[in-house]
């Protein structure tokens, strides 16, 4: 199973050696040939302008956008949150998104990179007790459509029940870094949900 990291910014090689650790043949993606040779798509964290700026320059922002439209699982994390949601708050005008989860993101919600932090957040659906999250400029989700889960939310101190992570049938994100982490089980739940995604096509 091939699952591709989008590679035009960001933590890219942190996700990769993630995804290659949870058993799986990951791709670095630069070009639209490259998109059509994966099953499935992280979109890293990163600078989500930047980002939107990259994937138009690389052909990429509409065959994206079609891939997610026909069911093709997806994963952001941080910036891929911002990338992956319908509306985005305090980015700029022209910044473009891949239309995925129906939610409303707002941009470096937690503060400037100064302000990064780590916190436990509890998330639905996957073992293991608290995720030890690590925020770095990091959105928050503001508000869900009705087909939209709430699978995590920060437990704790001034941010307590922000939400931080969601699911939208084959699409995942994640406010936080587990790429950063060591804690695969992020990276282990998205590969299970692609899994269900191929064996059900």
């Amino acid at each position: 199973m091939n699952i591709g990291v989008l590679a035009l910014q960001g933590d890219v090689r942190e996700h990769l050696a993630a995804l290659a650790e949870s058993d799986v043949l990951a791709r670095p993606v630069r070009r639209p040939e490259e998109l059509a040779d994966v099953e499935a798509l992280v979109i890293p964290g990163g600078e989500s302008t930047t980002m939107s700026n990259l994937a138009v320059s690389f052909g990429l922002l509409d065959p994206i956008r079609k891939r997610i439209a026909d069911g093709m699982p997806a994963y952001g994390s941080c910036a891929g949150m911002i990338m992956l949601a319908t509306e985005v708050l305090d980015g700029r005008d022209d910044q473009e998104s891949f239309n995925g989860i129906e939610m409303t993101v707002r941009r470096n919600a937690f503060g400037r990179q100064v302000d990064s932090f780590e916190a436990d957040v509890a998330l639905d659906d996957v073992e293991g007790g608290d995720f030890h999250a690590v925020f770095i400029r990091a959105p928050w989700v503001e508000q869900v459509g009705a087909g939209v889960r709430v699978l995590g939310r920060v437990k704790d101190g001034a941010s307590a029940g922000r939400i931080v992570a969601v699911r939208q049938g084959n699409l995942l994100a994640t406010a936080f870094h587990p790429e950063l982490t060591g804690d695969l089980r992020v990276h282990r739940y998205f590969v299970a949900m692609v899994r269900q995604a191929v064996d059900a096509r």
